[in-house]
């Protein structure tokens, strides 16, 4: 015997009459809209229209590579591409893709609101992060910057003639974005959640994205105080950085990693988020650890604030400090392992299914495992100044940032895309599509571990002969990679006008935001509904959807 669910609405394939998506019509419709669903489509294709800048940069850099003498492009013009390449991917398509866009359409959703606590605020942050883009693609059209995405002094100050204050100036426009997004999140899980919604009771995604929230708050007005110092001196030479005029050039690199190793897990929390929601789906079962998983999400923000100079072991910092840093380093690594443990608790004995959702969760738990594990390794002093600024690094970071938050964000989208569009995509194609993406970033990334580790720098044209054949297949990979992301922007695409009628809940999820019509009102629910459930309740859900499931065989 077994079972299969069978919703009714895919038979009659009628959508709603009335929802966000065509309650109002026009350009000008979208543009001034005030509906945060609205708002986190338009995130979804400024994102998207990012990442494909990025990603040519990248292409690009893989092609360079093929050949050790790096025939494609001159050494000035490859500086040029990874700087792009990292300014690109991490400040306009890591960071903001998922809060902006999943967090912008599901907060309010999940905690039973209509919409965000100021929505106002929340378009003035898609207009600042437009207006930081526009800045940037500005500087990349007229002649691009050569720093590198961590913008290093006095390089950066003194050395350089290429856009740097045009790169700095896009990047410290977007992070006021960033700001108003983490403000707007904190206060309206505060203030609007529906009544019987504690805080336990709050599904595991929106611990993440709250305890993402802090992080935007508190650290990214230090990397914009910071870049905004760079202006300075590079315009007026006020002389922060610079020694000769009793500045010091270590101070910046204690300005910026104070931010961006909180903002690698801005990139990574909400993934967490979405792993934790798809888990719990396609097992059948409440999160094993429910507490220990929430504040695990606090936990990691909290101590990302206490590990940046793990960057700087080779930049002349004490010993003593080295030594500190390396401790906290691997201790973040506890409640980051504390998840990682409770996912496979909870699909223990569970009843897991594998759609496409799924792989994509188990493609982040394996490729965000070997990141993480990794980054302890890093974390040892004596591996660590060994393999700084080599590929190592390169494949540790994209372990972890497009392994981990790229395949968190594909489960997400996928998993909520029936509730976005109203429409399903086609299984097949999705397994087809997460299974290239995990073999393509494997091979693409983990032969840089080998070559990294032989001593092969990063961001260096040209190469010894005999690292090419570990290049060629990273090359190889990286096609297949390419693969892998176009087709969900095939399909889904396709999804729109052709895909099946998704229903309310196709699932069988729990949450709040599979009790609304698919795609949502406006209003996201015509009544305030009232919380009696804990969260993850699926005897309650299967209860509810019982009359839908046919006995089969």
């Amino acid at each position: 015997m077994s079972t299969s669910i069978v919703l009714p609405d895919q038979q009659t394939a009628k959508l709603p009459q009335r929802s966000f998506l065509n309650s109002e019509y026009g350009l000008k419709s979208w543009l001034l809209t005030l509906d945060h669903k609205r708002i986190a489509i338009l995130y979804l294709f400024s994102t998207v229209f990012f990442f494909t800048i990025g990603g040519t940069a990248a292409a690009l850099i893989r092609l360079n590579l093929l050949t050790p003498g790096g025939e494609l492009v001159a050494a000035d013009t490859y500086n040029k591409l990874f700087s792009i390449h990292g300014i690109i991917m991490v400040f306009f398509f890591l960071v903001p893709i998922a809060p902006a866009v999943l967090g912008n359409f599901l907060i309010p959703l999940m905690i039973g609101a209509k919409d965000v606590a100021f929505p106002r605020l929340n378009l003035l942050s898609w207009y600042l992060f437009i207006t930081g883009g526009c800045i940037e693609l500005y500087a990349i059209i007229w002649g691009g910057m050569d720093t590198g995405w961590t913008f290093t002094t006095p390089l950066s100050t003194h050395y350089v003639n290429t856009h740097v204050i045009g790169a700095a100036m896009g990047i410290f426009v977007a992070g006021f974005s960033s700001i108003l997004t983490g403000l707007n999140f904190i206060v309206t899980i505060h203030r609007l959640r529906t009544p019987g919604m504690t805080w336990f009771r709050l599904p595991l995604f929106i611990w993440s994205y709250y305890a993402t929230s802090i992080i935007f708050v508190l650290a990214t007005p230090v990397i914009a105080i910071a870049l905004a110092l760079i202006v300075l001196e590079r315009t007026i030479g006020i002389g922060v950085f610079d020694p000769a005029k009793g500045g010091d050039p270590l101070l910046f690199q204690h300005l910026f990693w104070f931010y961006s190793h909180p903002a690698v897990y801005v990139m990574i929390l909400p993934g967490m988020g979405v792993i934790s929601e798809v888990v719990a789906c396609f097992s059948r079962k409440r999160v094993f650890g429910y507490t220990a998983v929430a504040f695990s999400s606090v936990a990691i923000a909290v101590f990302s604030f206490f590990v940046w100079a793990h960057h700087m072991f080779i930049m002349g910092i004490s010993n003593y400090s080295a030594l500190v840093f390396s401790l906290m380093t691997m201790l973040v690594a506890v409640p980051s392992a504390i998840k990682i443990f409770n996912w496979s608790a909870t699909m223990y004995k569970g009843a897991v299914s594998f759609d496409t959702p799924m792989l994509y969760t188990f493609s982040f738990i394996g490729l965000f495992t070997i990141g993480g594990l990794t980054g302890v390794m890093l974390a040892s002093l004596g591996m660590d100044i060994h393999l700084t600024e080599t590929y190592f690094i390169v494949a540790h970071f994209h372990y972890v940032m497009v392994g981990g938050m790229v395949s968190a964000f594909m489960a997400g989208l996928h998993f909520w895309w029936p509730k976005i569009s109203g429409r399903m995509y086609p299984e097949a194609m999705g397994r087809l599509a997460a299974s290239v993406l995990f073999i393509g970033f494997n091979l693409t990334f983990f032969p840089q571990f080998i070559v990294g580790y032989l001593g092969m720098p990063r961001r260096y044209h040209s190469y010894p002969p005999e690292f090419q054949v570990l290049n060629v297949l990273s090359t190889a990979g990286a096609s297949i990679l390419a693969i892998g992301y176009l087709l969900p922007m095939v399909y889904l695409t396709w999804s729109l006008k052709f895909g099946k009628i998704a229903g309310a809940n196709p699932w069988r999820a729990p949450g709040l935001e599979w009790q609304v019509q698919s795609p949502p009102l406006t209003e996201n629910f015509p009544e305030m509904p009232v919380v009696d459930f804990e969260a993850y309740d699926f005897e309650w859900v299967d209860n509810h959807f019982e009359n839908e499931v046919q006995t089969v065989g």
